[in-house]
């Protein structure tokens, strides 16, 4: 049985970091492409960051530069490391493990940014 655990979240303060980690269980871990996305109150889910198999990074504008995605396959865990974090980074955030058709989805973890 798929399962995605995501750890890390909680309280963060602006300007300041947290990292976020998701350990897979039953994947072939490096063979997924993986992402993390987040969706705040009243807002649709979108995507935070992607990493694929060979490594290749994408990231949203808004977190362009802030925000660095990495993977360790041995580990099968893939990282979120947020740094510089403003009041809009809020939002339960999700890790992705995708390959072709099938997607696999963790349960989310709240990360807050407050003052």
């Amino acid at each position: 049985q798929v399962q995605l655990a995501e750890s890390g979240g909680g309280l963060g303060h602006p300007g300041g970091s947290l990292r976020l980690s998701c350990e897979d269980s039953g994947l072939t871990f490096s063979a997924y492409n993986l992402a993390w996305y987040r969706q705040a109150p009243g807002k649709e889910r979108e995507l935070v960051a992607s990493i694929s198999m060979a490594q290749e990074t994408t990231y949203a504008p808004s977190v362009q530069g802030r925000f660095t995605i990495s993977r360790d396959n041995r580990k099968s865990t893939v990282y979120l490391q947020m740094n510089n974090l403003n009041l809009e980074d809020t939002a339960m955030y999700y890790c992705n493990a995708r390959r072709g058709s099938r997607a696999y989805w963790g349960q989310g973890i709240q990360v807050t940014v407050s003052s």
